[in-house]
């Protein structure tokens, strides 16, 4: 049984895929948080840079879009021409949105432009036509290959969609007469419209779950927002097979906490994921590239050490499959599993986890096992990630996930005393106000006796809540 459960708010729309009530995938959209990706826009370029073969052209956001001339010119003419070439500052150009702005990077984006249909996707600015890499029969590939070169107009390219199986001409011409309208629309606005401007928005998350994921393996869609699912009923209207599938939730009880999601997806922020035969994965993101790590924990097998390590590496490889495709993690990958002692097991690792990403909709790659043992992976990056979305920079630590422990501010403040102490000016004491943690501390320790005696002056510590760990304030008596 596979499930797709929609729960709509005024504030959020949240999309889970079930399998056996197992949680497989989820994707969160705010509606204050305004989403560019798949967008296109007249934007204006405003800067060249010949160095990085690159441009940044402005939409109308507060940071520029980031276009790599690799994006508008063959891949043998890029180290040939120079990016002035191409383009220059004041240039009107028709872009689109491939990768969210991370961090302060801003939006990365093309002059490939696509139209995602249903059944086909067309690309209006080139002459290409190619199929989903999950259709793999070849006859059915070979099939509707020709179908496609029959629909496809002239001068421009298309891809048919993994859902385009087994259907007919008639419903993938359909699909691309209503992209070519939608594409000569587009034409139409950009040729009245000033940069920078939006000229196409892409679908919501509710429309492009029903065009990326509802197909014929999904056994049910249930959506608990009225208005939505008439959206999706008219969208599906011309199949049916896919339309009775579709059901509207009336229960009272929240429609992911009645799904028993609500706890699923808060263990979605956990470092530390814990394995069913007792060991763990941690999960550790950099600037560059996510680390994750296995480790036994808690199991100690039946049999030998390296029977041991290789179910708990079988079992977290699987694991790690899963985990990656629910918290969205793009980018460069680095998986530490236990060390193993043959090749043969090694193998077997890289095979399941190049089989479970066959099932990942976002395009993964398993690069191999380095002479370190560790595994290569990359996968797609383009919008802003579940963390991303649900968690904000912590206000304690500021990311580091680490704050000052109450033993270094207590050799912190005793420095600062003694510096203070030799100044000439004379004080009768000082009132240092601390975290409470601190404060606990310096009692426990013994270190204001200490430093009064060293100092010669009185020391009052006064704890205070609502500081920060680091945080500490030092106010100086003095007479007159």
């Amino acid at each position: 049984m596979k499930s797709i459960i929609v729960n709509v708010v005024p504030e959020e729309t949240r999309m889970a895929i079930l399998e056996e009530n197992e949680l497989l995938e989820i994707a969160v959209e705010r509606t204050q948080s305004e989403h560019v990706v798949g967008n296109i826009y007249k934007g204006r370029v405003q800067n060249v840079l010949p160095g990085m073969q690159a441009a940044f052209v402005d939409i109308g956001y507060e940071k520029n879009a980031f276009l790599y001339i690799g994006d508008g010119l063959p891949k043998n003419a890029v180290s040939s021409i120079a990016s002035s070439d191409v383009f220059h500052v004041g240039q009107n150009v028709l872009i689109q949105i491939v990768k969210d702005a991370i961090g302060t990077k801003g939006p990365r984006a093309t002059t490939h432009l696509t139209l995602p249909g249903r059944y086909v996707v067309l690309m209006p600015t080139v002459d290409y036509i190619g199929i989903s890499r999950r259709v793999d029969d070849n006859s059915e590939r070979e099939r509707l290959k020709i179908l496609a070169e029959k629909v496809c107009p002239d001068g421009m390219g298309m891809i048919v969609r993994t859902v385009a199986k087994g259907k007919s001409e008639d419903v993938l011409k359909k699909d691309m007469e209503y992209l070519c309208n939608l594409w000569n629309a587009l034409v139409a606005r950009n040729k009245v419209s000033s940069s920078p401007t939006l000229v196409y928005r892409d679908a919501d998350l509710v429309i492009r779950m029903v065009r990326d994921y509802f197909n014929a393996d999904i056994d049910e869609l249930v959506i608990d927002h009225y208005e939505s699912y008439m959206r999706v009923c008219d969208l599906l209207s011309n199949s049916p097979e896919l339309l009775q599938r579709v059901k509207l939730y009336k229960g009272a009880e929240n429609i992911f906490r009645h799904y028993h999601l609500e706890d699923e997806v808060a263990k979605l922020g956990q470092r530390e994921v814990e394995l069913k035969s007792g060991g763990s994965i941690v999960i550790d993101k950099t600037e560059a590239l996510t680390v994750i790590d296995v480790n036994t924990g808690k199991f100690v097998g039946q049999t030998n050490l390296a029977d041991t390590v290789f179910r708990t590496n079988m079992e977290a490889a699987a694991e790690i499959t899963k985990q990656i495709r629910l918290r969205d993690i793009g980018g460069i990958i680095i998986i530490d599993f236990i060390d193993m002692e043959t090749e043969e097991q090694k193998r077997t690792i890289l095979k399941v986890l190049e089989e479970k990403v066959k099932y990942d909709k976002t395009k993964t790659n398993i690069v191999d096992i380095t002479s370190l043992g560790l595994v290569e992976m990359t996968r797609k990056k383009s919008r802003q990630n579940f963390e991303g979305i649900i968690y904000s920079k912590c206000p304690y630590c500021n990311g580091r996930g680490l704050v000052k422990s109450p033993e270094t501010v207590s050799i912190n403040i005793s420095r600062e005393l003694r510096r203070l102490s030799k100044k000439k000016k004379f004080t009768s004491g000082y009132h240092i106000q601390v975290h409470p943690q601190v404060k606990v501390l310096f009692e426990t320790l013994g270190l204001v006796a200490n430093l009064e005696k060293e100092i010669a002056c009185k020391i009052v510590i006064e704890a205070v809540e609502s500081l920060h760990p680091e945080v500490y304030c030092i106010l100086q008596a003095t007479d007159d």
